[in-house]
């Protein structure tokens, strides 16, 4: 395992995930009141006994650089390392990564260390606990060159993902990019667990090294999994590794609010309470959680909260949220924010009729995403009145249906959203 090498992809624009994106990328938006997305991939690299990660990013990553920094010190005499790499100009190339091979072909110069004989690439924005040493296992026991990995889905559902075809040994012979339909990919179909499914590649590949640098070096194309790949599965020994675990996709605010909400499930598919597979991120040292007069149900309260007569059902309340008297928050999710105002700054904030940072008094908030750092006043209900699919205002939006408040924004007392 120590001559394998981990790259995780920070992501694109993120268009899809937007306001989130806003300020951020893909890989930095929180995730269940504490961590961030790109802490799932890297702790799954960290449990399964990789501890030589490269994250690459791009696009608005400053936040995601910091918390690289300041959360990932690993021990001197490990020998392992997370760092960034972040887009650079070259002599030979002033471009922006155009894509996921593109990214990995620019940055192969900087994985030079003889000693790596595998890479294996990850997605900076998907949830799922994979022990990846069984993966690299079946890597060296096929003798591939290319393994994906490869999550089963069900008929009705093919037209989200790429799909692979494999034979009884799980030699990939096809793929077919988002079909349009089960008839497209009708051929491709197996059995697993018992029941016909479809293989979807999960955006996780483990490469021989000398077989990354050749496919790269003699392809000018951009993407693994719609071109790179499928190039060279007739000439590279690909196999599909399937993973029957919990996977799932963040790519869009709908995926992203249902996901985070399923945490608060009695029994959630991804659970972080296992002390055998640690989700690692950030040690802020808050102070515990302080409620009072309040009614929590079915939800997840992050570090340093105060919650003062409030009631919250099935949501996420990030740190340092701060939820005001009479307030109601139901099926949300509470970024929380990024410092405490003192007493001082709320008692100047009144003067000057400006809503401290978080939820004020006698507020109604439902299917609402409310980004870090918001302003909300008293008396406000955010709550999609007039069931609007998508929209756009100030400081806030609605997309399929859940309003999202923008990081920073300002909410004046009396609002009606």
């Amino acid at each position: 395992m120590k001559e394998l090498l981990c790259v995780v992809l920070g992501g694109g624009r993120g268009t899809r995930l937007s306001p989130l994106t806003k300020h951020r990328s893909k890989p930095a938006v929180p995730l269940v009141g504490k961590y961030r997305l790109i802490d799932i991939p890297v702790s799954n690299c960290l449990n399964s006994g990789f501890d030589k990660i490269y994250i690459l990013t791009q696009f608005n990553s400053e936040s995601l650089n910091k918390h690289i920094t300041r959360t990932y010190k690993l021990d001197y005499f490990s020998r392992g390392f997370i760092e960034v790499m972040a887009a650079e100009q070259s002599m030979n190339n002033t471009d922006w990564f155009q894509g996921t091979a593109d990214a990995v072909r620019r940055c192969l110069r900087h994985f030079n260390d003889p000693r790596l004989k595998y890479v294996l690439i990850l997605s900076g924005d998907q949830l799922y606990k994979f022990d990846l040493r069984k993966m690299f296992d079946f890597h060296i026991a096929k003798k591939a060159e290319i393994t994906i990995a490869c999550n089963p889905v069900s008929p009705e559902n093919v037209s989200k993902y790429g799909i692979m075809g494999a034979d009884k040994t799980g030699r990939v012979n096809a793929f077919i990019e988002k079909p349009k339909g089960e008839f497209e990919v009708s051929k491709l179909s197996t059995m697993v667990m018992g029941k016909r499914s479809f293989l979807a590649s999960m955006g996780i590949y483990l490469f021989n090294k000398d077989i990354l640098v050749d496919v790269l070096a003699n392809s000018d194309k951009m993407d693994f999994g719609k071109e790179i790949l499928p190039d060279n599965f007739k000439s590279k020994q690909s196999f599909s590794y399937i993973y029957e675990g919990y996977w799932q996709d963040i790519g869009t605010i709908k995926n992203y609010y249902n996901a985070s909400l399923l945490f608060t499930d009695i029994i959630p598919p991804f659970d972080i309470f296992d002390e055998d597979w640690q989700i690692f991120t950030r040690p802020r040292y808050l102070p515990p959680s302080k409620m009072r007069k309040s009614s929590i149900d079915g939800s997840i309260i992050g570090e340093g909260a105060i919650i003062e007569g409030a009631s919250v059902k099935h949501s996420i309340i990030g740190l340092r949220s701060r939820i005001g008297s009479g307030s109601s928050i139901e099926d949300s999710i509470v970024m929380g924010s990024d410092y405490y105002e003192t007493i001082e700054e709320i008692e100047g904030n009144k003067c000057i009729k400006m809503p401290s940072i978080g939820i004020g008094a006698n507020c109604l908030i439902k299917n609402a995403i409310i980004d870090k750092n918001a302003r909300i006043g008293d008396n406000v209900k955010i709550l999609n009145k007039e069931g609007a699919d998508k929209c756009d205002g100030r400081d806030f939006c609605i997309k399929d249906g859940i309003v999202i408040i923008e990081k920073n924004a300002v909410i004046e007392s009396n609002t009606v959203i």
